[in-house]
């Protein structure tokens, strides 16, 4: 927690007025029950008469307004704060996030990011605003009154005195118990968290087996844990308010008891026995407000781990120096293996081949076969375990992963479209492209219709995730993002599977076409994508069983002769 207080640093005025502001009002408060034992002490029985009292009320309604303006006042220096800490972090976190590698990303998960962004988030801030208004305010409060206790008189302020500590230790025992509770129940919420995103991610795949009964059942156990969980620390918690009541009922029996009896010896007024009674119950909300506020920190300190362990986690891609030059092909993958999170299996093991400039390379293998592992080592989204990938003879890692990814264009296989405007979706691939360079990628991509199709042209609205699209409109559009920026590496990850054979064919075409000459990979399960590529890499778990022509594989590799002739069963001889 303690490294999260530098994102307070900017609000530092806020910070240290917000307390004191805190303070102000609670002194005018403690001089509450002072006027009140004046008014029956001096206004009514003393027979000061009625201007008196009225006075003395109008000194009540003035601490009342001035102690509001102060609470006011300090609540919004305290929100300012928070608020803007929780800005802050959530910037740094997010930043955090995007710096990280797929391997950090898919280890964390994108239900604990999310609960880290949002939830724990606003915990934390929640923390900030009650630490600003009423740590040093409750404390303060119950002191104060605690010394105006022994002030009126000694023997009640000892029986307040013990009553505090019996409160203190009714309230903290509670606390000590809900704390780890609280805990468990905050673990559970991200199990419920991952399921519901779990099964709204993939509602079309559960209604199609059928499902959502299954499902519902497993969320409703899960909820129902969570629920169980809450309820039994809410439970606990519950203790807190009866026993404090009894505490400070019994607290208040005993001293109006002892009041009556220095009273009827003369030793204390009626009007301090009043005070007496409403220094009680102040400490009474005071302590059950600090009881709260330690719950709050605690639950915030376990947001604030969580939140640190992903701040102050490394980006584990690799940078080194750049190698000595190499002189060869373009790109030279040798002897590249790749594994995921020490698993016991690479995923790519001991791949070699070259790349020349301006050539197309086929990928295909089986399903899992490590493809899209292969063409993400090229912009450097995983670290290979062994060997080295060289770019014009300097090693991926010491490129520089920014001016590395502006050589590449991307389509993953998941085409994905950003809420906003079809311009601003292609516009991913370069800032200040112009309506004719976003014209020429549209048209390379063979997505010319798509937008056409649409009343808006390039201002045509995209919903979140492109859902106002067909799965193919998509896989077009994405490749058209891609081209506008004109890569000198263009990766095709499966990107074409939505599109028919005809439209297949043109975009190889066109693709083949531009004037730039890119180096283009593609990944693809059909043969007819790749038949036509300078050179083929057949990938068999995570190994290379075949490098050539589309001639040559059919002959010298049975993988590819297999997969070729299960799509075309008609040229088998």
């Amino acid at each position: 927690m303690r490294k999260l207080l530098k994102y307070l640093t900017h609000y530092k005025l806020q910070t240290v007025a917000a307390p004191l502001f805190k303070l102000l009002e609670a002194c005018f408060e403690l001089f509450v029950p002072i006027v009140v034992a004046a008014i029956i002490d001096n206004g009514i029985k003393g027979g000061k008469g009625v201007e008196y009292i009225i006075c003395a009320c109008l000194i009540l309604v003035a601490l009342g307004v001035v102690g509001l303006i102060a609470a006011v006042a300090a609540q919004y220096f305290a929100a300012r704060a928070a608020v803007g800490f929780s800005k802050e972090l959530r910037h740094d976190l997010f930043k955090k996030l995007q710096s990280l590698s797929f391997s950090q990303i898919d280890n964390l998960g994108t239900a604990r990011m999310v609960t880290r962004m949002t939830s724990d988030v606003n915990q934390l801030q929640s923390g900030v605003n009650l630490v600003l208004r009423l740590f040093m305010r409750s404390p303060f409060i119950v002191l104060g009154a605690m010394i105006m206790s022994f002030v009126l008189s000694p023997l009640a302020g000892g029986v307040v005195a013990a009553s505090i500590a019996v409160l203190c230790a009714v309230i903290f025992t509670i606390m000590l118990v809900s704390i780890p509770l609280y805990k468990k129940a905050q673990g559970k919420l991200d199990g419920v968290t991952s399921a519901t995103r779990e099964t709204l991610t993939g509602a079309r795949v559960l209604r199609a087996f059928c499902k959502e009964r299954e499902e519902t059942e497993s969320f409703n156990a899960r909820n129902t844990a969570l629920k169980k969980s809450q309820l039994f620390v809410g439970g606990v918690s519950a203790l807190m308010n009866p026993l404090t009541y009894a505490v400070v009922n019994a607290t208040i029996i005993i001293l109006l008891y002892v009041g009556a009896i220095q009273v009827r010896d003369g030793l204390l007024t009626q009007g301090a026995v009043i005070a007496l009674y409403n220094y009680m119950s102040q400490i009474l909300v005071e302590l059950i407000k600090l009881a709260n506020l330690i719950i709050t920190i605690t639950k915030s300190f376990a947001c604030a781990g969580r939140i640190s362990e992903i701040l102050e986690m490394q980006p584990s891609l690799s940078s080194g120096k750049p190698s000595e030059e190499h002189e060869g092909a373009y790109i030279q993958f040798k002897n590249v293996c790749v594994n995921y999170n020490g698993g016991a299996v690479n995923a790519l093991d001991n791949v070699s081949f070259t790349a020349e400039k301006g050539q197309t390379i086929g990928i295909i293998g089986g399903t899992g076969a490590g493809k899209t592992t292969l063409v993400n080592t090229i912009p450097h989204f995983y670290d290979v375990s062994a060997g080295e990938i060289l770019i014009d003879g300097v090693n991926v890692n010491a490129i520089g992963d920014e001016k590395l990814r502006a050589e590449c264009g991307i389509v993953p296989q998941n085409a994905v479209l950003f809420e906003g405007t079809l311009r601003d979706n292609i516009k991913w691939g370069k800032k200040d492209a112009t309506d004719d360079e976003i014209a020429e990628a549209l048209k390379a991509a063979q997505a010319e219709d798509v937008v056409a199709s649409k009343s808006g042209g390039l201002d045509e609205r995209v919903e979140q995730g492109g859902k106002n699209f067909s799965g193919g409109q998509r896989q077009r559009l994405t490749i058209a993002r891609a081209l506008v920026r004109k890569p000198e590496i263009l990766i095709l990850d499966d990107s074409a599977s939505a599109l028919d054979y005809a439209t297949d064919a043109n975009l190889r075409q066109s693709i083949k076409a531009l004037p730039y000459k890119p180096t283009v990979f593609i990944v693809s399960q059909r043969t007819s994508s790749i038949r036509h590529a300078d050179k083929i890499i057949v990938l068999d778990d995570g190994k290379t069983v075949g490098v050539g022509k589309h001639e040559e594989l059919l002959k010298s590799c049975p993988l590819y002769r297999e997969i070729h002739h299960s799509q075309y069963p008609e040229e088998v001889v």
